[in-house]
């Protein structure tokens, strides 16, 4: 079984200090004080150190940290922002706030950080929270307030994005990022920081009006903060509910090895369910269905098998096993992601199909060019009988052949080919936006640098197809990489929002790298690209960041359509107003939290 996260954390913590100690030995004093004044001066108060082109971020975070400065004594605890990653060493250089006010939405959830730092190491410390309760007496349980405490995995930074890295050849760092839920108390280790993850969940049936309460950090002693909740008199829609279209992509395997279960077996579903049902409750739409062995050439750490199993027999026909493909849709269907299947892949990124051969008795691969007289035969054979087995189980007009950004000719020959099999099939693509095919796909994703033209995405809307945008390992920014800054998460929905767009597309949910609870860190792509929780389930930062955007949007669609009702125009052209603030070139400038900030006030009146 693997290691629980404390215990990669302690193991961690210990590697990190020897290597640290070690090479203090071998310094001289001299060079020892002048990096550290160095760093004193530069970096004290960067949230992210990692990521240049983030400069302004440190600076600003710098700034607002001197404005009210103030180094603890003995031991600190306060309220502190989430739209900041603290560093692990050192003082919080911040103004000791002893109470947290906050403004949501009925079924909302909200978030904020508790700083705990001491000169002296404490056992066993620990949050407790109460009810919090109105004036009439109306309460919200303790139930709806969850506290974990948050730790740090090995991060890096933007450099080249997409391409082959070497860690020792970039600026690594540790990041505030997992949201440890599972450990009730831990120890606080001598002028460690420690911050802690605080969210509230407003029951949909909650009153509005000002509630009251308090959190505890058991310490040296009692620390006693005051939480202030008004709860306004608007109600969000339950996550399978959200107009927001999030497809973060899933990776079934991940979870196998992480827990060191058999794949597809009933340990392993058992142990899927608490992941899935996690992603349901952000608002994810579709299912990741891999019909082929390695859809995108293994470019992961873990293998991705093929859910069919193809079989060419001794005759020369095929049959096709859809049996566990039959059993991992129903079951994350069960789980609450139903939408859609997108299916990858008739376009991989390496083309080899393996199937089993009852001639040669053993696994063959198929690598004819995509449109070749028999590409297309050994297609349509497949895609015949698949039509027929997910019209069978009622699924075919939620299914997608779903691909990537391929050549234009290999695209068009599989539209062909598909619609030639059925003028019904749905066709799913994540790449450049093309005027060309652009009404063949009905779930078009396209890449941050595109935007779909006004006339094309309100004819889209009207057909009921799914226009959405992605960003992978290209954008230094928005993204949701461990150094990305928080609040980039929460640009992703207002940004969504500002070009009427659907929703929002990321690989990947869970493709973890080797030791995915310490180091975030993978061979080709920025740290923290292949996945957005840990494993337990934990919850990160970023996740509950994206989570926060997407509630946003919902909120903005939702009075959109009430001031449009109400002929609210002054309302409306406000908030219209405060969303052309949202351009992805404005990142290169303007910090994604201060953006968010200005604009909340707006959807929270």
């Amino acid at each position: 079984m693997f290691k629980e996260p404390d215990a990669y954390r302690s193991a961690f913590g210990n590697n990190f200090l020897q290597i640290y100690l070690s090479t203090k030995r071998h310094l001289t004093m001299r060079y020892i004080l002048t990096i550290a004044a160095f760093i004193a001066g530069f970096f004290s108060f960067a949230q992210d150190a990692g990521l240049v082109i983030r400069s302004k971020n440190a600076v600003m975070a710098s700034r607002d940290a001197r404005a009210g400065k103030q180094v603890p004594s003995s031991v600190f605890v306060g309220f502190a922002s989430s739209s900041m990653r603290f560093k692990k060493e050192g003082a919080p250089a911040i103004k000791q706030e002893t109470a947290w006010r906050i403004s949501a939405w009925k079924g909302e959830k909200v978030h904020t950080q508790l700083l705990i730092w001491a000169e002296k190491d404490i056992d066993n410390i620990r949050v407790v929270s109460l009810d919090l309760k109105d004036r009439q007496g109306h309460v919200i349980k303790k139930d709806n307030i969850v506290t974990g405490f948050v730790q740090y995995v090995m991060t890096d930074e933007f450099k080249a994005g997409c391409g082959k890295r070497k860690s020792a050849e970039l600026d690594s760092s540790l990041a505030a990022d997992i949201i440890n839920t599972d450990l009730p108390s831990l120890k606080l280790q001598r002028n460690t920081l420690q911050p802690v993850w605080l969210s509230i969940k407003v029951p949909a049936d909650a009153k509005a009006g000002e509630y009251a309460g308090t959190v505890t950090v058991v310490a040296d002693k009692k620390y006693v903060l005051n939480i202030s909740l008004h709860v306004i008199d608007k109600k969000l829609p339950t996550p399978d509910q959200f107009q927001f279209e999030l497809d973060l992509w899933q990776h079934p395997v991940a979870i196998a090895r992480v827990h060191q279960v058999p794949l597809w077996s009933d340990a392993h579903f058992s142990l899927m369910r608490k992941y899935y049902t996690m992603l349901a409750g952000a608002g994810q739409k579709a299912i990741t269905a891999s019909i082929i062995n390695e859809p995108w050439g293994h470019q992961t750490f873990d293998d991705y098998p093929g859910l069919i199993k193809w079989t060419k027999k001794k005759n020369g026909e095929w049959s096709y096993d859809y049996s566990l493909f039959d059993k991992y849709v129903s079951f994350v269907m069960s789980c609450g992601i139903s939408s859609r299947i997108n299916c990858y892949s008739m376009v991989p990124w390496k083309i080899e199909f393996r199937y089993y051969d009852e001639a040669l008795g053993k696994d063959t691969v198929f690598t004819q060019p995509i449109g070749s007289p028999a590409y297309n035969e050994f297609w349509s054979r497949m895609l015949t009988d698949f039509t027929a087995h997910l019209k069978s189980r009622n699924w075919f007009a939620k299914t997608t052949i779903a691909m990537d950004e391929r050549p234009m000719a290999a695209m068009q020959s599989v539209i062909a080919l598909l619609k030639s099999i059925g003028k019904d099939w749905r066709i799913a693509l994540a790449g450049d936006y093309h005027p060309e095919i652009e009404k063949d796909i009905y779930d078009y994703c396209v890449a941050s640098r595109w935007q779909f033209p006004e006339d094309v995405l309100t004819r889209r809307k009207k057909e009921g197809k799914i226009s959405t945008w992605y960003t992978c390992c290209m954008e230094p920014y928005p993204n949701g990489f461990t150094f990305s800054p928080p609040d980039e998460h929460v640009w992703i929905g207002w940004y969504t929002a500002a070009t009427k767009m659907d929703g929002y597309l990321r690989w990947a949910f869970n493709s973890w790298t080797k030791d995915p609870l310490t180091d975030s860190r993978f061979t080709s792509w920025p740290a923290g690209d292949t996945y957005q929780i840990y494993p337990g389930p934990l919850s990160s930062i970023r996740f509950e960041k994206l989570v926060e955007g997407i509630q946003d949007f919902e909120k903005i669609e939702m009075l959109r359509k009430e001031y449009s009702r109400n002929k609210q125009t002054g309302k409306l052209q406000e908030l219209e107003a405060a969303l052309k603030n949202f351009d992805i070139k404005k990142l290169s400038a303007t910090n994604a939290a201060e953006m968010v900030a200005q604009v909340k006030k707006v959807i929270n009146n």
